[in-house]
């Protein structure tokens, strides 16, 4: 069956409100400037929030902006800047969906399809309000006979145009979820990457922190296989606000805890621990998920390295108090979770690869005994899956291969990688 995808612009393709940025852009040298760009946020956001009708919080922020066509040519630089970083990684999605995906936004064409048009998104498949100039260039209104400039006029739209299949709309406003409200749409995702509204998100299918989540949900071809936000990330004791601050931006699901007793080890992928702690090697085996550590200080003392590497964790930390206040801990975690880097870890062999576009990252961790990756890499050969680049390293007894193949292989190949006799752990990176 045929699936369209609805997808909102402002704060969910792009990081921002379009307008709001216009409005810092035209209203740059007014004296009023702080006042009106006030205003227009609030404006929006009531509108999004479904407090205020949609064309009367457009026309509103219209008459504050005194914008001209002079400034559509830099908000269209600065929203090419600002495309959601979860979009942006899944630029190949759009390409190989280009039919299927529709831009519709309460939002402008002016300004919108010059920056979609990079993601193989068609000007038929945008479907946006339109300017009005004077014959100086200077935005005087919009055409009102235009049904997505009045409220409810994405319900209105999706009526008009009578598509055949499954629809999935994902957005961040309330006219994105009276869309899934008029039964016009299957299910309705709350993009919360940029912004968390509480009254939509409460009526949602599903919230999905980021693009990866509902690639992921649905099944659909992604950039990486699992997402962040189903990371869980554990910070224990006193921990510097700036490492949580980096692991939320980074975007994973970061929570605090007072004590390694307080912490949900059972479920946490990363462990991030201040100075002094000790970490037992039964709440190491308790563990399961867990596939990096980070300590602010040197472990040495409190937490076994070698019973870490048997157990195919990476530990990262911080023998000389060096990066105690600095972003280097939290940063080498997220690489290697990003990218399988272990270069600087006390653990581990020191690999640091590079990022291969158009193929998929394997990472496997074994024994390093004899004859291991031929057994690995006859799998591929087996599945006649070719290796695009291959980085092997080792250290005291254990194996750690990063593999990046060709796109194309079987669920099965994954299911034979884990099963190799000696393997400690092993996963899909992107």
């Amino acid at each position: 069956m045929k699936t369209s995808y609805i997808i909102d612009f402002d704060s969910t393709f792009t990081q921002v409100e379009a307008l709001d940025e216009l409005a810092k852009i035209s209203l740059k040298n007014n004296p009023n400037k702080q006042r009106y760009l006030d205003e227009i946020e609030s404006l929006t956001n009531l509108a999004m929030e479904g407090k205020l009708s949609f064309r009367d919080s457009l026309n509103r922020r219209l008459q504050l902006l005194h914008a001209n066509k002079d400034h559509l040519e830099l908000l269209i630089k600065r929203l090419k800047k600002k495309v959601s970083a979860s979009f942006s990684r899944n630029k190949a999605f759009f390409k190989e969906n280009a039919d299927d995906v529709l831009i519709v936004s309460g939002g402008f064409k002016e300004f919108i399809y010059p920056v979609v048009r990079n993601y193989h998104i068609t000007e038929e498949n945008v479907f946006a309000n339109t300017f009005l100039f004077d014959v100086n260039g200077n935005i005087i209104g919009f055409d009102a006979e235009n049904p997505l400039s009045e409220e409810g006029g994405k319900v209105k739209l999706l009526k008009q145009l009578k598509l055949k299949g499954e629809i999935h709309g994902i957005g961040d406003g309330y006219s994105d979820f009276q869309l899934k409200e008029s039964g016009m749409i299957e299910k309705f995702y709350a993009f919360t990457e940029n912004i968390r509204r509480e009254s939509v998100s409460a009526k949602a299918d599903h919230i999905a922190p980021n693009f990866d989540e509902f690639l992921y949900i649905n099944q659909l071809p992604r950039a990486i296989s699992y997402p962040k936000n189903r990371i869980l990330c554990v910070l224990v004791g006193s921990i510097p606000k700036h490492a949580l601050s980096f692991f939320k931006k980074d975007g994973f699901n970061t929570v605090t805890a007072k004590d390694l007793d307080d912490a949900d080890l059972k479920e946490a992928g990363m462990l991030l621990l201040e100075d002094g702690l000790n970490l037992s090697d039964d709440m190491i085996q308790s563990a399961a998920r867990l596939k990096t550590i980070g300590y602010l200080g040197n472990s040495k003392g409190h937490i076994d390295r070698d019973f870490c590497r048997q157990h195919g964790i990476v530990l990262f930390d911080d023998k000389k108090n060096k990066w105690k206040n600095a972003d280097f801990i939290p940063r080498r975690m997220a690489n290697f979770i990003n990218n399988g880097d272990t270069m600087m870890s006390r653990n581990f062999p020191n690999l640091n690869v590079p990022q291969k576009n158009d193929s998929h990252r394997l990472i496997h961790i074994h024994e390093n005994v004899p004859g291991i990756m031929a057994r690995i890499n006859g799998i591929l050969r087996d599945h006649d899956i070719n290796i695009v680049a291959q980085f092997l390293m080792t250290k005291k007894g254990l194996g750690y291969v990063i593999t990046d193949i060709s796109r194309k292989y079987d669920k099965i190949v994954l299911k034979e990688l884990k099963s190799v006799e000696h393997t400690i752990k092993f996963r899909v990176l992107y």
